[in-house]
């Protein structure tokens, strides 16, 4: 179990969060490496989106939390190509969307399935060999065939931005996130509706906000620094 004053630290810290944050800003909270008893306070302190980055131990932990049903499960790291049906089965969203190749498997699973999950399209707007993402050469050329996913609601873009950036660097690399999906938007897509942008970890998610997102990832900032 967790002790009563880590469980007064973590509803703390969302509380202050909350108050930081507009409402229509979504929190996830982001519990790899955190124990299902400190994602347990979450809840209680009102959290209702948790973020995995890893398909097996994000299944691990919903084994242990079926008594909380309203749980909406986020897949934010890298999906590998044999984890995509285990992916749609435990995850309502999809942030990490990384490729073509990605989306089509993606997609003829979950006509399989009979799922539509939601998704965001991962992207890479600077050299950054520690990521993945559609660079900003290549998501022009794969916009007509992701457009062409019928069972992929694609719902915004993620980024990440690389470590080595100062404050101004990060807020323009969001700045640049929001101008592309607006672009993309305006050119009527019938089945691409980017209304959310995904971005902002615990270091930067201010900067994120003041930039458009909808969506943060936060994780150390609320649970404290995982294990290394």
């Amino acid at each position: 179990m967790i002790r009563s004053h880590e469980s007064d630290k973590i509803a703390s810290r969302i509380a202050a969060i909350r108050e930081q944050i507009p409402a229509s800003v979504r929190l996830i909270a982001v519990t790899k490496q955190v124990s299902v008893d400190a994602m347990r306070e979450a809840y209680a302190a009102g959290v209702r989106d948790f973020g995995e980055s890893r398909v097996q131990e994000a299944a691990a932990k919903q084994s242990q939390l079926l008594d909380l049903p309203d749980i909406t499960w986020h897949l934010i790291g890298h999906l590998q190509s044999n984890k995509v049906k285990k992916a749609l089965e435990l995850f309502e969203w999809i942030h990490s969307i990384d490729s073509l190749k990605l989306a089509q498997q993606c997609d003829a699973i979950a006509a399989q399935m009979s799922l539509s999950p939601q998704v965001c399209l991962q992207v890479k707007l600077l050299p950054d060999p520690n990521k993945y993402g559609f660079s900003l050469a290549e998501l022009p050329d794969a916009l007509p065939q992701l457009d062409r996913c019928q069972h992929l609601q694609i719902r915004g873009l993620m980024t990440i931005p690389p470590l080595d950036l100062n404050p101004a660097e990060i807020s323009s690399l969001f700045e640049r996130t929001r101008q592309l999906a607006q672009e993309i938007q305006q050119q009527n897509w019938s089945r691409i509706h980017l209304q959310h942008l995904s971005m902002g970890m615990s270091d930067d998610y201010p900067l994120a906000i003041a930039q458009g997102a909808t969506m943060i990832r936060l994780g150390s900032i609320l649970f404290g620094e995982r294990p290394t």
